[in-house]
């Protein structure tokens, strides 16, 4: 019989690990029993022990193990190691405690493993008597023991003695101040870690890449711009340089600290062939944490031109969709991620959850939500913002309660208790929204911050108790902000509490004197109350002081276009259909006892001319348009800039009922959703609200639309419009694009796949 040599046969199993290839290992072990008698010479049992453990098929390693004789510290270790390696730490540690019983002593490979095991379990005791038997047999004072020590108890929030451990090394290597630099930043201490960057520098070290990251991620969190452009300057002159891991850590710090041109740059000095899938994410995590939402998703069409699209990347271009409002992008980007097979990924499913709350696709929502494996505490926030938007208030508390009392028994954070008082405070649920902000407190241990107070305010306000709202500012133990303030002036507004709002605004112009909003507000609840001279007043100091009013805009997207309108607009392709539509549901609503409110008109004019004033409203052209457009039964789904006004709130809620179609209306603070003569927010209208609690994602990106209305010649877009003019891809190239590039596969099919390939329904 043809024997071969042990050290072949060891390096074929050698090869069998490299390759993760447990069929070659079984292979190798079978012609080694055929040729060898046993017991098996001890190179060879260390060889296969280590195979088996390293492939984890421990129970094959213990039998090997136990058939070795005798069995050395190198064939313990082996098996120890391959534990760790494979996340089995508790047998490990159980593993390391028999081979003491069998007297065999560890040596400077054991000690780092099990050092490791014990910080993975946050076992700082058993690190401890670790520590004890390395100082015992002399091992400690090897630098990658004594490292690995050092790491443990950083690890274990054991900081002065982690400390202790790092004084007392007689010798450090790199990878010993890399675990001293990374532990420090984790822990919150970024000055400790710049320092030990000094340090090492003085005592001529050479920082590696890993060192160059952990610095750049120190920076980040100090939020300190001039300092990682220093370390920016120094790696220039290093031979890291072109290292694509010291890159992806420039990108991320230069988006972290506000600056996308410098990410980009970065980027771009990358060469294209050495770009990975980490730059790519990291130039998409930049985009969006800075709220370029449109450039993040032309960078993700990019990115797959290079590379296949990751979990991290799907739910990165997934919150740029839930920014923009974009729900069919949305829907694009979750078919693909179903073809990716990462839709049951936490991150990607929590990106899902979030997109379709934010979008009011409320049903939607639910379906990713309940048919997710894993939930985490972003993920129920999420599910939670999503009923807060709509103004959900019953199924907000029962999911707040299902996560706090049931099974999962999750502790609530700072933004959960801001979304579950927001559904409250949407709702009118004054009583339940008063008893959860007293306990946050006691049951919760959470400091109520500037956003609880607000929705308090909110709350108290919109249920038209507005002096116990500013008795209840007054009482505040932190300084009110603007969004306290803010929500009183919109409660005086909505109850016509003139002398409280003009307190309000006083305010609100001391500390955000350049906002146009609480000008207006404040003008508005003037004119309400017929006090047009203090109103005209108001507004004339606006115009002195150079703030203008944001014009109010209403569009919808239909067959991957989208068309804006203004108040009185005339300029669409089918106006004269918009304009007979409007007359005829104008007739219709008149029978069905519709009476405008002339209220809402905020200029001294006749009874007839306001009339006339609030029924050209932006938002109700956008629906007449809508109407003429999409066929019977579909959704029209409307988005305005501004809040939307009562009287068009009541307008749709009639339209609704005569044209029997759902219709959708998102403004700058919640959604509306009108159905059969209802809407969601059971005439809780938004007429007020709180600025910057839960940001819809709109605001900002108005005037983007606009403008790229104008360059793709959208009508509606009038190129009057006084609106700055924007380089951003225009959202319907970028709708076309995206059908084109990612959705590859009908929507439909997806969903078909996914069942097949589940045994349950598809996302």
């Amino acid at each position: 019989m043809n024997v071969r040599s042990p050290k072949l046969l060891g390096s074929l199993l050698e090869c069998a690990v490299s390759n993760g290839c447990p069929l070659l290992g079984r292979a190798v072990h079978a012609n080694i029993l055929k040729t060898h008698d046993a017991p098996l010479p001890s190179f060879l049992s260390n060889h296969l022990v280590n195979m088996y453990s390293k492939l984890d098929r421990l129970n094959s390693a213990q039998l090997v193990l136990s058939l070795t004789n005798p069995r050395t510290v190198v064939t313990w270790t082996s098996l120890i190691s391959g534990c760790v390696r494979n996340r089995h730490f508790a047998s490990a540690l159980l593993l390391f405690s028999n081979m003491r019983r069998d007297s065999v002593p560890p040596n400077d490979f054991t000690f780092p493993c099990v050092f490791k095991a014990s910080a993975s379990l946050h076992m700082p005791i058993t690190g401890k008597q670790i520590h004890a038997l390395a100082l015992k047999a002399g091992n400690i004072f090897d630098v990658f023991v004594g490292c690995s020590a050092f790491d443990m108890y950083c690890k274990t929030g054991l900081p002065a003695d982690a400390r202790n451990m790092f004084d007392q090394m007689p010798h450090r290597n790199l990878a010993t101040w890399n675990a001293y630099i990374s532990n420090a930043v984790q822990d919150g201490r970024c000055l400790d870690a710049i320092v030990a960057f000094k340090k090492l520098l003085c005592v001529d070290g050479e920082p590696n890449p890993i060192t160059f990251c952990s610095f750049l991620n120190a920076c980040a969190h100090m939020v300190s711009l001039e300092l990682g452009c220093q370390l920016h300057g120094f790696i220039l002159r290093s031979r890291y340089r072109e290292d694509v891991s010291v890159s992806n850590g420039l990108i991320d710090f230069y988006g972290k600290c506000g600056d996308v041109v410098s990410s980009e740059m970065v980027f771009s000095s990358i060469r294209s062939g050495r770009r990975n899938v980490v730059s790519w994410c990291s130039l998409l995590a930049a985009l969006v944490q800075n709220h370029e939402e449109e450039r993040a998703c032309m960078v993700f069409l990019q990115a797959r031109e290079e590379v296949e699209p990751t979990d991290f990347m799907i739910s990165s271009v997934l919150s740029a969709c839930a920014e923009l409002g974009g729900l069919e992008l949305g829907r694009s980007v979750h078919a693909l991620a179903v073809k990716a097979c990462v839709e049951d990924n936490i991150f990607v499913g929590s990106a899902l959850v979030d997109l379709y709350g934010k979008c009011g696709s409320i049903e939607n929502a639910e379906q990713v939500f309940r048919e997710m494996p894993e939930r985490n505490l972003v993920t129920w926030n999420a599910m939670l913002g999503g009923y807060a938007h709509v103004g959900d208030v019953d199924m907000a508390l029962s999911l707040f309660e299902e996560m706090t009392l049931g099974h999962c028994a999750i502790a609530p954070s700072y933004i959960t208790l801001v979304s579950v008082l927001s559904a409250c405070s949407r709702a009118g649920a004054v009583e339940k929204g008063l008893q959860i902000f007293e306990s946050m407190r006691g049951s919760y241990g959470i400091e109520p911050g500037a956003e609880h107070y607000a929705c308090v305010v909110d709350l108290l306000g919109r249920s038209g108790l507005v002096d116990r709202a500013y008795e209840f500012i007054k009482r505040m133990p932190i300084l009110p902000t603007i969004s306290v303030w803010g929500a009183l002036l919109g409660a005086c507004k909505m109850h016509g509490k003139t002398k409280l709002g003009k307190i309000a605004a006083e305010k609100l112009f001391q500390l955000d004197p350049d906002d146009s909003g609480n000008h207006v507000v404040f003008s508005n609840m003037l004119a309400s109350a017929g006090r047009w001279e203090e109103a005209t007043i108001v507004r004339k100091e606006m115009r002195d002081i150079g703030i203008k009013k944001n014009v109010g805009y209403s569009w919808v997207a239909i067959k991957n276009r989208v068309h804006v309108f203004q108040a009185k607009d005339n300029s669409h392709e089918k106006n004269s259909e918009i304009q007979a539509m409007l007359v005829k549901l104008r007739v219709e609503m008149k029978k069905a006892g519709y009476v405008p409110d002339t209220n809402l008109s905020l200029f001294d004019l006749e009874e007839e001319e306001k009339a006339s004033e609030v029924w050209y409203h932006s938002e109700k052209i956008a629906l007449a348009f809508g109407l003429i457009a999409l066929p019977h039964g579909v959704p029209i789904r409307i988005t305005k800039n501004l809040r939307i006004c009562g009287d068009c709130h009541s307008a749709i809620k009639f339209i609704s009922k005569i044209v029997g179609r759902e219709i959708i209306v998102r403004d700058n603070n919640r959604f509306h959703r009108f159905k059969d003569g209802q809407c969601s927010c059971k005439d809780y209208c938004a007429v007020v609200g709180i600025n910057g609690i839960l940001c819809l994602g709109w605001g900002h990106c108005i005037f983007l639309v606009v403008e790229a209305g104008k360059q793709s010649g959208v009508a509606g877009c009038s190129t009057s419009d006084n609106v700055t003019r924007s380089s951003h891809t225009s959202m319907d190239n970028l709708w076309k694009v995206l059908y084109r590039e990612i959705l590859q596969l009908p929507w439909s099919y997806c969903r078909a796949v996914s069942r097949s390939n589940k045994s349950r329904r598809g996302q």
